[in-house]
């Protein structure tokens, strides 16, 4: 390689430009091979024989791979740097119904995939605490909330909860599982809700032994989230009783004025479905029952009833008058004188 030379000392072609630098060297000029990029296999295209041939240590077999098993993905789920896709709308949750044997929040598994002591838990946050719902225990009482579809435009979700669902309060167990119960009406409603809501109380066909205690609904209403309140628009009471009535009766200290105006009785099924769309409203058949028997007893109430007419035969006879009775006793004295 030839050495490089000054400028002054190149007197073929003298400088432009003063260098205040000194010597500088040249840059070196790496040209690229020709390739031909063209479709056909010809030689040296990117298709010929020579690029798709790969050398046995390249071989892969599919059978010596690791995957990754689920310590492993839970792993890179904890790392705090993955992609959650969250959707804020409940309508995706609202396919599994309890009414169709399948709680809220899926398939009814445990947590941590296996059941302890032969009972399902499940973990979720209420009030920025966690709790947990022994699943096993509520599963009889599950479809004692529902949902109900939607009404008005949007999201606004319909809670059906059916009173006659719950637990008899002769059970063994019955504070264990209205708690753990309790616990799952709440998480649902925090599921299932996205904007406005209205629910809807079935109070017919609800035996008193399994009304919910003044203190159970007391929890209910303080322990639901502020914006739960807020966003509830309606609470229809269908079918009231006397006991319920006056349970809110009772309830009204601790219940703010704004949700009592929210309460709207309801004594009928087909006054419900003139308020909300009940396509997909499920109503339990012992509430079908008693709203049957209701209206067979309104049809017979309101059905003329004939006049009882006592026969001839049966007539009795018309006293007489006073002064025609009289007129025979004194006429009897005067003939027992003669």
């Amino acid at each position: 390689m030839d050495a490089l030379v000054s400028p002054a000392e190149d007197t073929s072609s003298p400088p432009n430009t003063l260098n205040f630098n000194g010597a500088h060297r040249k840059r070196k000029t790496l040209v690229a091979p020709e390739i031909n990029i063209s479709l056909d296999q010809s030689e040296g295209s990117l298709l010929s024989d020579d690029f798709l041939d790969t050398p046995d240590d390249l071989d892969i077999n599919v059978d010596d791979i690791e995957t990754p098993d689920e310590t492993d993905s839970l792993e890179f789920l904890g790392n705090g740097n993955e992609l959650e896709w969250e959707d804020d709308t409940p309508v995706a949750a609202a396919k599994n119904m309890p009414g169709d044997s399948a709680d809220l929040f899926g398939d009814g598994t445990a947590e941590d995939g296996s059941a302890a002591n032969g009972r399902l838990w499940r973990t979720v946050i209420i009030g920025e605490q966690e709790h947990r719902i022994d699943l096993h225990m509520i599963r009889p009482y599950m479809r004692v909330v529902t949902h109900g579809g939607y009404y008005g435009e949007g999201l606004n979700a319909i809670i059906v909860f059916a009173a006659c669902f719950l637990p008899d309060s002769s059970s063994p167990d019955y504070h264990y599982i209205m708690e753990h119960l309790f616990l799952y009406v709440i998480s649902s409603l925090e599921l299932l809700v996205a904007e406005d809501y209205m629910i809807v109380y079935l109070n017919g066909a609800t035996p008193r032994r399994r009304m919910p205690g003044i203190s159970w609904l007391k929890k209910c209403y303080q322990m639901i989230d502020r914006r739960l309140r807020k966003n509830l628009k309606s609470l229809i009471i269908v079918h009231p009783s006397w006991f319920i009535r006056t349970v809110l009766a009772i309830s009204r200290p601790f219940i703010s004025v704004k949700f009592i105006n929210k309460i709207q009785y309801v004594h009928s099924l087909e006054d419900l479905e003139q308020l909300i769309p009940m396509e997909h409203v499920q109503i339990p058949d012992c509430v079908l029952q008693y709203e049957e028997e209701r209206l067979k007893a309104r049809r017979e109430s309101a059905r003329p009833q004939p006049e009882f007419v006592l026969p001839r035969s049966e007539e009795k006879p018309e006293a007489a008058p006073a002064e025609h009775r009289s007129a025979l006793v004194t006429e009897d004295q005067e003939t027992s004188m003669s």
